[in-house]
């Protein structure tokens, strides 16, 4: 939440959804961070995870979703959806709170 450039972080669940693995996949700017739903996928099945959260940061402090985050993510959901990797959520962090696409009705 306190860092000053965008950081993508994914979790990896196993089909409990218990962790396997927290890993940065990617680290960008002020306000963009690159994202390629192709390896997150890939990494996902070369842990086995059936399951994915995928979290990132606003340094700006507001912590609602972009239209490129909400395009990237069904990316990622529907690439996931076909290889049996979950998306369960897309958590955006900040300063001074949170948002859930899960809760917002975007996944």
């Amino acid at each position: 939440a306190e860092d000053k450039v965008e950081q993508f972080r994914v979790l990896f669940l196993d089909r409990k959804n218990q962790l396997i693995a927290d890993e940065q996949q990617g680290r960008g700017t002020v306000d963009h961070t690159p994202v390629y739903p192709r390896e997150i996928i890939k990494r996902a099945l070369t842990l086995e995870a059936t399951g994915i959260i995928l979290v990132h940061n606003h340094p700006s402090g507001d912590p609602t979703p972009s239209k490129a985050d909400v395009e990237m993510t069904r990316e990622i959901a529907d690439a996931g959806k076909k290889l049996s990797v979950a998306v369960h959520d897309h958590v955006i962090i900040t300063r001074t709170g949170h948002a859930s696409f899960k809760r917002k009705g975007l996944l």
